[in-house]
Parts: C-alpha cells; structure tokens; sequence
C-alpha cells in the first residue's frame, strides 16, 4: 500500500509516477477525503476539550452546592455526538484504505516508461555453443529420452499439465537441490511454507483485490483460500503483523513449493512443452530488509540468480523491465532469460524484484530503529533461485548432442548419481 503522506504532500509527482505504470489515477476523491477526516478529527479534538472542561467544573460545582445535572446532561450529549462522529470518521477510513488498496506499487525513478518494448537488456553471459547438426527443441528431447511424458500429463491433468519420468524425475529433483545447497552455502534458511493460503496472504503480498482471478480459489473452503502462486506470497507474511529489531535484519530465506498459475501456455512454438504450464517448481529467496539495506539486498539477490545461471554453464542475459513490465506490488525488477536455440528467443527464469515498503505496509511488517527507536516499515524483496520449468528444457537444447543425447552439467552430476549423460533408449 502506498504512504497516505505521499499522496497528501504532492499527488501530482504521485500521479505522473503511476502514470509510468499505465495508470491515470484521480487523486481528487481521496484528497476530498482526507480533508473531510482533517475536519472530523478537530470536531472530536474540540468536543473532547469541551468535555474535559465541563467534567472538571463537577468538584468545584459540588462544592458551591449547585446543581451537577446539568454539567452530567452536557458532558452526556457531547459524549453522543463524539460516537458519531467517531462513527463517521470509521467510514471515512475505511473508504481511505478502499481507495487504497488497488493503486499499484510506485515504480523506481529510473524506470523507463512503458512496458516489454522498453526492457533494457543489461548484460549478458556466455557464447553460443556451436552446433553442427540440426538441433532438436526441448520438446523432442524430452520425448526422445524418455524425460517427459506430455500425453499421458494431459490425459491425468488437461491441457498444460506434465508428468516428470524416470531420469526426467531425477534430473528436476538434481535441479532443485542443487539450488537449496547453493542458498544453504549463503546462510539462507530454509523453509517449507503451506500451499492453501488465506485471503490475508494474498492481500498483503498485493495479489488481491485487484488481481484475485489470476490464481486458483478453492470452492467449498470457508474462510476463503487459494493455491500459492509463489511461495513469495507465503513468505511475505511470515512476520506479519510483527515488529522485529533492527539487528535482526536482514533475515533471508528461501522456500521450495510447486507454483499454480492460472495463464497456462497457449499452443504456439515458444510456449508448447513446459514453458509455460498450470503448475511448474520453483525455488523462492526472500529478504526483509531495513530501508536502507534494501538496494545492496536487491544487488544480492540479483548476483546469486547469476550464479546459479553460471555455474549451470547456460547462456543467459539480464534485463531491466520497464515500469509497466514489473507487477503491481513491486517498484524494480531484473529479469534473469536463458536462451532457447531452437527458437532463437530469451525467456524469464528468475524475476529479482523489491517493493521497498509497500507490502509491509499491507502487512504491519515493521522493525524498530535501534538508533532512534522509531518504528518503521520493513522492506521486502525477492528472488526466484531458479524456476525449473524453463531450467530444464534450456539445458536440453543448449547441452545436445548430435547422437541425441544430452550432457547433464558438471555441478548436477553428483546429484544423479554421476551420470554424466542421458542418452536415447534402445
């Protein structure tokens, strides 16, 4: 949520940054609002001064010998009017956070306007392998090595769904613990968060209202819950509602969970196979940050997504997204592709994102100075380490052989049991 005093101190500089994100947003409403709770609260302050006068002559009336009911009737009305007006100025807060509530995060002053057609791509790692054979894509390698079963994944699931097998099993779950290793060796801890959340989670991670039909509510569940769609969204309210010290911070986790997403791929040549599918595994870096640790944790988060990308020995590039290209809750993001050849194309396997204190905000996530002792917001950021469903079918183009086979990279092999190819069946 974004700080009401922002707003207040100059919603048009407001205005012009959500503009950035595609958003023309009247702010006339709310200050009208505003204004009108400015009001209110002096009419309480005034009654409650008015009512303090008169409960202090009550001593001093008793002692004349005069009349006190008078003095009670008075303070007794005043302290009617006060509940309603306390009464009105609920609504009047409540229509506040409701105006609130959908407006987007505020994104960084350096952001290009825009969205994808103004990504800027920032760097780049490692050279195009050279191929002389006619490469196969992702999809006939799975299927011709026996890593993928797509058919019978959409016989049990429908259409974006898929079923891992035998090496194919072995070399996602090498995968993934490759990934936990790495964020363990970094003193990050780990974390296995539920996979039906409450409508709370979803609120403060920025998810909801605005954006509750892009993930799966489960029907026939009261209190109202849904399926993850990352497991940022669990570990965002992990301290909610929480004030931490300050010497606490940073606190760094990573999660693992399979993700639901509701925008499966469609049928063309760049989303077929796994690259884009109802449920897909990913492992999730979370910070909680003070304000002013939040750009070297960004730095951070970004260069371990790089890591991995590395030591994996794939082609990769970094992008930065331009303002509408980043989602709702977050004010920056790079983008972490990994190259297809077989398409020639770059697609998103980690997205390193902050939202400085605007979820915090959603959540009470606070933290208390330890130089001053004033309460404050948390900054929250994250980071995929890394996504699979687009991992694995990139080192199956990028690692083919010309007999069909694929090399399994150098750092997987002690997790498959060091088997340093998958080669076609007999």
């Amino acid at each position: 949520m974004l700080d009401q005093k922002l707003i207040i101190d100059n919603p048009q500089l407001i205005h012009d940054k959500l503009l950035k994100k595609g958003l023309d947003v009247d702010f006339s409403s709310f200050l009208n609002l505003v204004k009108e709770r400015k009001e209110l609260l002096l009419k309480v302050e005034s009654a409650n001064a008015e009512r303090n006068k008169l409960s202090s002559l009550v001593p001093q009336y008793k002692k004349e010998g005069k009349d006190v009911q008078e003095l009670f009737v008075k303070v007794k009305n005043i302290n009617n009017n006060i509940e309603e007006e306390k009464k009105h100025l609920d609504k009047i807060e409540e229509e506040i956070v409701n105006f609130l509530k959908p407006l987007p995060n505020l994104p960084d002053d350096d952001l290009l306007s825009g969205g994808k057609e103004n990504n800027e791509v920032i760097a780049e790692f490692n050279q195009d392998k050279v191929f002389d054979f006619k490469i196969k894509d992702h999809v006939e390698l799975a299927e011709s090595l026996g890593l993928i079963d797509y058919t019978r994944g959409a016989k049990i699931a429908g259409h974006g769904a898929w079923v891992y097998t035998d090496l194919g099993a072995r070399l996602e779950w090498a995968l993934l613990n490759f990934f936990i290793n790495e964020h363990l060796n970094d003193g990050y801890q780990f974390m296995l968060v539920p996979h039906l959340l409450n409508y709370e989670s979803g609120y403060v991670a920025g998810q909801f209202p605005k954006f509750e039909n892009d993930v799966f509510i489960m029907e026939g569940i009261s209190p109202k819950k849904f399926l993850l769609p990352t497991a940022e969204t669990a570990l965002v309210n992990f301290h909610r509602d929480e004030i931490l010290k300050e010497e606490e911070l940073p606190k760094k986790y990573f999660a693992y969970s399979p993700c639901y997403r509701k925008e499966a791929g469609a049928y063309r040549t760049e989303e077929r196979g796994m690259i884009r599918g109802y449920q897909f595994n990913k492992i999730e870096m979370f910070q909680y940050t003070s304000e002013e640790g939040d750009m070297a944790a960004f730095e951070e988060l970004v260069n371990k997504a790089i890591s991995l990308m590395k030591k994996l020995g794939l082609k990769f590039r970094v992008s930065k997204l331009a303002s509408e290209d980043i989602s709702a809750s977050m004010a920056r993001t790079y983008d972490i592709e990994v190259y297809f050849p077989s398409m020639n194309i770059f697609k998103e396997v980690s997205s390193v994102s902050t939202a400085h204190d605007y979820q915090a905000r959603r959540g009470k996530i606070r933290y208390k100075d330890k130089n001053t002792s004033k309460v404050k917001f948390v900054h929250t950021l994250n980071g995929s380490g890394l996504a699979t469903s687009r991992v694995f079918p990139a080192i199956l183009e990028q690692y083919q052989n010309s007999d069909g086979s694929v090399t399994i990279p150098e750092v997987l092999r002690p997790f498959m049991g060091g088997l340093e190819k998958i080669s076609p069946k007999k």
